[in-house]
């Protein structure tokens, strides 16, 4: 059976490390049959959040953005996956921000059971992900239904392109293609 798979790119670089990993992990999940969307914020307009909490109430963000399309996609997906590069130890400020939007979801019926998780960073030491997982966890922990379902990160790799040849495409494929 087919599922739905939505991939959110953070990365704002063009040619970036993170972005070549989530292309193979949408051509490990459409090689498993599945239909996928890849999104990239790069060109999104996406204010920050208010915190006015009207969206608990009427499902819908009082700002008018391109916020209102993505959380309808997020709503509708069976899994998603969040590539970002790591910045200072943390997923980049664009998806905390597109995290924090997706607040009308509290309340909604969504879809989503499986989260997964692709990070690059410059640093190589293998917790240098963990204060990222750890706040999409949180996200995650929001939504009872859904669950951290698997991640990639590659580390050592600075200037775009330098993921070329690495053993993480590799994974990321691998693990975009279990999604059943």
């Amino acid at each position: 059976m087919s599922r739905k798979v939505l991939v959110i790119s953070s990365s704002l670089r063009p040619g970036s490390n993170s972005e070549a990993l989530a292309d193979q992990f949408v051509k490990g999940a459409l090689d498993a049959g599945n239909d996928v969307e890849m999104v990239s914020l790069k060109d999104k307009d996406i204010r920050f959040c208010k915190g006015c909490l009207a969206c608990q109430e009427t499902l819908a963000c009082v700002i008018k953005d391109d916020m209102a399309e993505l959380v309808r996609k997020v709503c509708e997906a069976d899994a998603l996956c969040f590539a970002t590069p790591i910045y200072y130890y943390e997923m980049s400020g664009q998806l905390k921000t597109f995290l924090d939007r997706c607040n009308p979801l509290y309340t909604a019926d969504y879809r989503f059971r499986d989260v997964y998780f692709i990070a690059t960073a410059a640093d190589d030491s293998m917790s240098t992900p963990d204060k990222a997982k750890s706040g999409l966890q949180g996200w995650i922990d929001c939504f009872k239904k859904a669950e951290f379902s698997g991640s990639v990160f590659c580390g050592g790799v600075d200037a775009a392109g330098d993921v070329e040849g690495n053993s993480a495409l590799r994974q990321a494929y691998l693990l975009g293609n279990s999604i059943r």
